[in-house]
């Protein structure tokens, strides 16, 4: 069935306003990308998903903590809640978001207790080894060469330090199975970089969200 020229029209401002939202989500920007914020800072599943995360992880006072792609700066808000003696960094590409969660999270950063940069996982730094623990979440797949990204984040770990990458699976018709693949798919991936004791937590929204934490050893 051909379809007339109006409609065929209507399809493709469709598609192009949901490939362009699509994009904000991964890399917010202008004024779009200050509504996706303001989304992923409420939106109740983010919400809850970044702050269980941090809540899987017992994290101390005393750690040196880096979350990549921190977004809005919810799990970061909770990451600095506990870390009061030792330090956060955190990095995400998009400028907005620094500013977002800089705002968010103003106190912490006047005190030094937390270190924002825009920039990717491809440009971290080797000096903020030796860290305790690195927390992703829902940007895994955003990363050019998610093994070779791994296998070096691997060495900015001291001995029994730990990744922890979430992940909530957003493609239409996801569900509890597609959860569980990505979680074994990250299971595979922190186990060739030489992590251990890894281990899959799973917080159940729709679909659910899969924790996969691997520990450095030696």
């Amino acid at each position: 069935m051909k379809l007339c020229a109006g409609l065929r029209r209507r399809l493709v401002v469709v598609l192009a306003f949901r490939l362009g939202l699509v994009r904000q989500f991964h890399r917010p920007s202008g004024p779009v990308g200050r509504v996706v914020g303001r989304v992923m800072a409420t939106r109740s599943s983010n919400v809850q998903r970044n702050r269980w995360a941090v809540d899987q992880l017992a994290v101390r006072p005393t750690d040196r903590v880096l979350e990549i792609g921190f977004g809005p700066g919810v799990a970061i808000e909770a990451l600095v809640a506990r870390v009061t003696e030792g330090i956060v960094h955190g990095i995400d590409h998009s400028e907005l978001m620094v500013g977002m969660a800089a705002r968010r999270n103003a106190k912490a950063l006047a005190e030094g207790r937390l270190r924002l940069s825009q920039a990717s996982v491809a440009d971290l730094d080797d000096e903020l080894a030796p860290l305790d623990l690195i927390l992703a979440v829902n940007n895994l797949g955003m990363w050019p060469d998610p093994p070779a990204q791994l296998e070096r984040l691997e060495r900015l770990l001291r001995p029994g330090g730990r990744i922890a990458i979430g992940l909530q699976p957003r493609t239409p018709g996801a569900d509890a199975d597609t959860a569980r693949r990505a979680g074994e798919e990250i299971t595979g991936l922190l186990a060739e970089v030489g992590l251990a004791d890894i281990e899959t937590r799973q917080l159940d929204l729709q679909p659910p969200m899969v924790l996969v934490i691997g520990t450095r050893t030696g």
